[in-house]
């Protein structure tokens, strides 16, 4: 476990060090209210262009306390400082594999030798060392939000965690045929009645498929399902396929809960960062 500890303190300390949203409990428009004035969060679906319409700031739920330490003991408690809470941080932002037993993990051999490399590598990873967290991992962290703007023929994504954002042609395009390897992918959606697909590809294999160091590869498929079942609750499905590196594709589930009267604020990890000249010295 020391490992996992070293590299869940880089983690942090590469970051998330932001503030929490900007225009904090300025009403948005269009929010349906209780009679107190509080957003609510089990209204009815609104809707854009004939969809249900996606946008708003939304945060992973947090994880439930006894499964994180079921599932991880007690090493995120170090960390633990008021507001941030790794421990409830979903599992599979830390482990998309958290479902499976070691022995039992679909993971290639060189997938395995490479996640060993990560453990090892004292604490250098990507987010250390300021690059993008990158998806899944950055749909998954119950940390920071994200803001999704949608509009006719493209959806915006924009990730508080690194100041990273993504778009999302639902104009009928299809993905490039020959990518240039990028960080984020490239992302195209479509509608199955009233939940977006959104299908990712053309990654570089320089990022993490989560907090743990599980590798990927420049074959990398990502597919989103997001179903907004009402104001204030949304289910997201997450599949990662990936032949290279596992052996088959790998699907989890959150729910992502709507931040109402908020916003996502900047952040640039390179500002005032010093950790990294520390790195891989104990």
């Amino acid at each position: 476990m020391s490992g996992q500890k070293k590299r869940i303190g880089i983690l942090f300390v590469g970051a998330l060090l932001s503030a929490r949203a900007q225009w904090l409990n300025y009403p948005s428009p269009g929010t349906p209210r209780a009679p107190d004035g509080k957003a609510n969060l089990s209204a009815k679906v609104p809707r854009a262009f004939g969809k249900p319409d996606l946008s708003g700031v939304w945060q992973t739920e947090p994880a439930p306390p006894e499964e994180t330490a079921r599932l991880f003991g007690d090493i995120f408690r170090p960390y633990a400082v008021p507001g941030d809470d790794p421990s409830t941080f979903s599992k599979y932002f830390w482990n998309i594999l958290a479902d499976y037993k070691t022995t039992e993990a679909p993971i290639r051999p060189e997938a395995a030798e490479l996640f060993q490399k990560n453990v090892g590598a004292g604490g250098i990873t990507p987010v250390s060392s300021c690059l993008p967290l990158s998806i899944p991992g950055a749909d998954l962290l119950t940390y920071a939000p994200f803001k999704i703007i949608q509009t006719h023929g493209l959806i915006v994504i924009f990730y508080e965690v690194d100041n990273t954002h993504r778009q999302i042609y639902t104009d009928g395009r299809k993905l490039p045929a020959d990518p240039q390897p990028a960080w984020m992918g490239y992302s195209v959606g479509h509608w199955e009645g009233d939940t977006l697909v959104v299908d990712t590809a053309g990654f570089n294999d320089k990022g993490r498929l989560d907090g743990f160091g599980h590798p990927r590869s420049e074959a990398l498929r990502v597919q989103e399902r997001f179903h907004r079942r009402d104001f204030g609750h949304m289910d997201l499905q997450v599949t990662v396929d990936d032949a290279k590196m596992y052996l088959r594709p790998i699907t989890v589930k959150v729910t992502e809960l709507l931040v109402p009267d908020s916003d996502v604020l900047e952040n640039f990890c390179n500002e005032n960062e010093k950790d990294r000249p520390h790195l891989g010295r104990h």
